[in-house]
């Protein structure tokens, strides 16, 4: 099923950890496989929707396909010179952030895997994080100095930096808006800062000795004039922390103390919410990975597979302090796509687990890429999780096989497949036949109109597209879409619900009608009273209704 290169690991095998449930939310947690390439200690891992990288101690990335865990061609990335402390993905995953000892942070091609800009930080101190906004147009640094450096990332030109003293950046993280940034030092105090490098609130000895981590949720909470953020942050106090950062009407920040975590025994040293917020997991020095329901403050499971047993090893105070050291969990992700998380250990393994939680039926094995499903097959399936092969099948029972080969060289899978339109076929796949075109996106309609009478309830439907939601969000007004549906309209953040696009949902509404019935509420948003926010709230519940019928299918 994987790659040779990659460890599977069973949990009663040699390395076999274990793990202990203390909650119902999650039904299973299993270890999938071990990555063991790199030569030194792990100190971060990120996901992106198709790719997995990690660094390390050992001056290099690596990157994996998330659909099996083999490393790609140009893994591992060997750029920088010394230690690389963090990485991340732009919101596209075609390009990786990377930060270093040599006071440089690279960005990396994930096409290539060429750097495609060296960003050197003001001063030239070792650069200890690393973090990019969102909507990917701001990447913030952070030194040993206790300097900071913001970037504009599309052009990867400096923009402002500033700095606190007597301490060192040990964490950074964008808010789900995009505009505002928390940091975190060795000092232990917690800072929001905005895109002009004023600091807007300072919470002062968050935590004791000092803050390790720091990360936003991604939803964002709207009430008549007033915002607010959900933070997570952990430390040496072996405390994590949930917190509330609110902006009152009258612009002013505030921090509140929502939930202390106790659930790990010594220092924590990461922290990650899950994409949709329910789920928050970290990674401690006493070698385990816990994960909570971040709404309740509940730990759901103790994973310790990162654990060895001391009485295997002589019981010297040397050797103990070995094992201890060299079994910490640094670092630890949740896919955006998967229910999966990735721990990263100074043991120079990462560790991937899957979680059960009812909602989701996608497994990771190896679907069929290259040879499409039979038509019984796809029918079951829904088109945005058709494979590139179901595609290439699916074009060949249309009587399109002629394009076939120009499909697979563009990787097109079911989801680009309902996203095209008439200029992608001409300008990016080179279709110059008009009649072609049209009979391909007549045929892709079809498909559209075959899904909304497949059985899908009307309340999944997006109201703009009538495709299954993904990401169901809440305007001010309580209309429902779906997130994707909005950025294919117009490029917004989940902070930019424009006019603009407002009028062209208005349109799509009234081309579009919903069927008799519905919950959805589908008026014309210009029929309405002026919104009280641009601010859009993930619909968790209804994402949580839509997995578990994607499920039962």
């Amino acid at each position: 099923m994987f790659n040779a290169e990659v460890n599977i690991i069973q949990l009663n095998g040699q390395h076999g950890g274990s793990f202990t449930a203390a909650g119902p939310a999650l039904q299973m947690t299993s270890l999938i496989c071990t990555l063991q390439d790199h030569r030194d200690d792990v100190n971060w891992c990120a996901f992106s929707g198709k790719l997995f990288a990690t660094c390390s101690g050992d001056k290099t990335l690596r990157i994996y396909n998330t659909h099996d865990f083999s490393e790609l061609p140009f893994s591992p990335l060997t750029g920088h010179g010394y230690t690389v402390h963090c990485c991340c993905f732009s919101s596209c995953g075609q390009f990786l952030a990377s930060c270093s000892t040599d006071a440089t942070t690279l960005v990396w091609s994930m096409s290539t895997g060429e750097i495609e800009a060296v960003l050197e930080h003001p001063g030239r101190s070792p650069v200890r994080i690393c973090a990019l906004s969102p909507d990917s147009a701001h990447l913030v640094s952070g030194a040993s100095d206790g300097s900071l450096a913001l970037w504009d990332f599309p052009s990867k030109q400096l923009l402002r930096s500033g700095a606190v003293s007597d301490t060192t950046m040990v964490a950074c993280c964008f808010s789900p808006c995009s505009q505002l940034f928390m940091t975190g030092s060795t000092y232990g105090d917690l800072r929001l800062w905005d895109l002009d490098m004023n600091q807007l609130h300072a919470e002062k000895n968050a935590h004791d000795l000092g803050v390790t981590c720091c990360t936003f949720a991604p939803s964002i909470l709207s009430g008549g004039q007033s915002v607010q953020f959900c933070l997570a942050s952990c430390g040496q106090d072996s405390h994590l922390k949930i917190w509330a950062v609110n902006k009152s009407g009258c612009g002013g920040y505030k921090m509140q103390l929502l939930h202390t975590l106790t659930g790990q025994s010594a220092p924590v040293l990461c922290c990650a919410f899950s994409s949709d917020g329910q789920l928050l997991v970290s990674g401690s020095v006493d070698k385990t990975v816990a994960i909570y329901d971040a709404k309740n403050a509940i730990l759901l499971y103790t994973l310790n597979q990162h654990e060895r047993k001391l009485h295997l090893i002589a019981q010297t105070i040397l050797q103990v302090m070995i094992v201890l050291c060299c079994r910490l969990v640094t670092a630890c992700c949740f896919s955006p796509t998967s229910p999966l998380i990735a721990t990263g250990s100074m043991d120079k393994t990462v560790n991937i687990w899957r979680l059960e939680d009812g909602c989701s039926d996608r497994e990771l094995s190896a679907s069929p890429s290259s040879e499409g499903r039979t038509s019984a097959g796809r029918s079951r399936l829904l088109v945005s999780d058709w494979s590139e092969g179901d595609v290439s099948a699916w074009l060949v029972e249309e009587g399109l096989e002629g394009l076939v080969d120009r499909f697979r060289a563009n990787n097109i899978d079911g989801t680009e497949l309902l996203n095209l339109t008439k200029e992608t076929l001409a300008s990016e796949l080179h279709i110059e036949s008009v009649g072609l075109r049209s009979k391909l996106l007549r045929k892709v309609e079809e498909l559209k109109s075959d899904s909304v009478c497949s059985g899908i309830p009307d309340e999944f439907l997006c109201p703009i597209t009538r495709e299954l939601m993904r990401e169901p969000v809440i305007a001010a007004d309580s209309n429902v879409f779906c997130f994707f549906s909005l950025n294919r309209l117009a490029c917004i953040s989940m902070c930019d619900f424009s006019v603009d696009v407002s009028q062209q949902m208005d349109t799509r509404m009234k081309e579009r009608p919903s069927k008799a019935g519905s919950t959805l509420r589908t008026v014309q948003p210009h029929d309405q009273p002026p919104l009280l926010t641009t601010l859009l709230t993930p619909n968790h519940t209804l994402k949580m209704a839509i997995g578990r019928w994607q499920t039962s299918r």
